[in-house]
């Protein structure tokens, strides 16, 4: 028996997702195929009558959904299987990362109004639901919400308009990502919102963030670049992918040591899809650097993706940036090998020219952007953690990121100077 969800991008039905004897399957919609502007769903899933098998189906879709103990909880709230990706999607897979939706096949796409589908929070609602998201991930199960985001991080897809937070209902799309904090992370907001701030003051383009705080419960409010809102106030959505989404890659195998994406494939990846390639090439090569020297070694292919806002992809705003290496409890190994190293304090200047010869770049001009980086970053770095405007003053956390970063750069800017051995 087969079970069958209707897949919508935007507006338009554009294929049937099927579950057949356990095994997924997607085929795209014929009058889709012959639409004089059907896109791809996937750089994975080409436009083709053909249907795709549970190998190639799996990536995009099981990559909509939320990972680890969420996942296995929203399971239990609808008391499904934990790998059941089908059943997941059919209950949370409203709003999702991207303009994809899932409905019952026959079911029309909601059309909300633009205020009266927003469940506006007072404060004592939001530490309500502060306390609720551990055991309720993306609040599965509640009246109207029907809320996917990928990643193994508590978080919830919700409405803010410059004062007030909601929670979207009924197919209205969201504005923003609420990410409480991390209980097993020494403020990890902090550390977040930080590492957010810096990537904007260097000029990386990441997605937009803020440290918000109600009854002295902190928590990062993160601008979605996958919506935005028309001429008449209405918010779109933007469709997007990862890349593992896009290379065809499981998220449980999203890191490189388990069989991931490595970062000479992010960069292929970059110049097969997007046009011009050569800035969104120089965006990546800043983050890998700026990733290394700040210490995030959870930068896993899952946490780059590509936007689909206008004729060709470009590479998305960056996001989940936060340095890990300040907590001596969290692994050492970053998520993408420098060259063939895993751990930064192992990576010599040789090592950052394996990697730029993977990626396809030229070894000095390589070398001259690392040093620019490693020169200019530790100055901007303090003289954001000193502005009063942000809040970073005195605390502890952003100090060790600081000194971390004063260090590496000091590290890398000895290696790379030398020439290589």
């Amino acid at each position: 028996m087969a079970h069958e969800l209707a897949v919508w991008l935007f507006d338009d039905r554009v294929g049937t997702l099927s579950l057949i004897a356990g095994r997924l399957n997607f085929c795209y919609a014929p009058a889709w195929l012959s639409h004089r502007d059907a896109v791809a769903l996937s750089v994975s899933l080409p436009l083709q009558p053909e249907p795709f098998d549970d190998r190639k189906t799996r990536p995009f879709f099981a990559g909509l959904l939320p990972e680890g103990q969420m996942r296995r909880l929203i399971a239990q709230q609808f008391q499904v299987s934990g790998q059941n990706d089908f059943a997941l999607l059919d209950h949370i897979g409203g709003e999702c990362a991207g303009a994809v939706t899932f409905l019952a096949p026959g079911q029309a796409l909601p059309a909300p109004t633009r205020n009266d589908d927003v469940q506006w929070l007072g404060d004592e609602e939001i530490l309500a639901i502060l306390d609720e998201l551990p055991n309720r991930p993306m609040l599965a199960g509640k009246d109207g919400l029907r809320l996917s985001l990928a990643g193994a991080q508590e978080k919830l897809p919700v409405v803010f308009d410059g004062a007030r937070i909601g929670l979207p209902r009924n197919g209205m799309p969201s504005s923003h990502v609420l990410k409480p904090a991390i209980p097993t992370v020494e403020d990890s907001v902090l550390n977040e919102g930080f590492c957010m701030a810096l990537a904007e003051a260097m000029q990386f383009m990441p997605a937009k963030s803020k440290v918000h705080e109600v009854s002295g419960r902190p928590f990062l409010l993160v601008e979605r670049y996958d919506r935005l809102v028309d001429a008449q106030g209405h918010r779109q959505r933007l469709h997007q992918e990862d890349f593992c989404q896009a290379l065809g890659v499981v998220p449980e195998m999203k890191y490189q040591n388990e069989g991931g994406p490595d970062l000479a494939q992010c960069f292929d990846l970059l110049r097969r899809s997007t046009r011009p390639s050569a800035p969104q090439v120089l965006r990546l090569l800043d983050y890998v650097i700026f990733n290394a020297l700040i210490g995030n070694h959870d930068a896993h292919a899952k946490n780059l993706s590509l936007l689909y806002s206008g004729k060709a992809p470009v590479l998305a705003p960056f996001y989940d940036t936060l340095s890990t290496a300040v907590y001596p409890a969290l692994t050492p190994k970053m998520a993408m090998k420098i060259g063939s190293k895993y751990k930064f304090g192992e990576v010599q200047a040789r090592h950052w020219e394996q990697f730029a010869e993977g990626a396809g770049l030229a070894k000095a001009q390589a070398r001259q952007r690392i040093l620019e980086l490693a020169k200019s970053l530790p100055s901007i770095a303090r003289k954001l953690q000193s502005d009063p405007d942000h809040g970073y003053v005195g605390n502890a956390v952003v100090e060790r990121i600081n000194a971390l970063i004063e260090q590496r750069c000091a590290l890398t800017i000895r290696q790379i100077a030398e020439p290589s051995a």
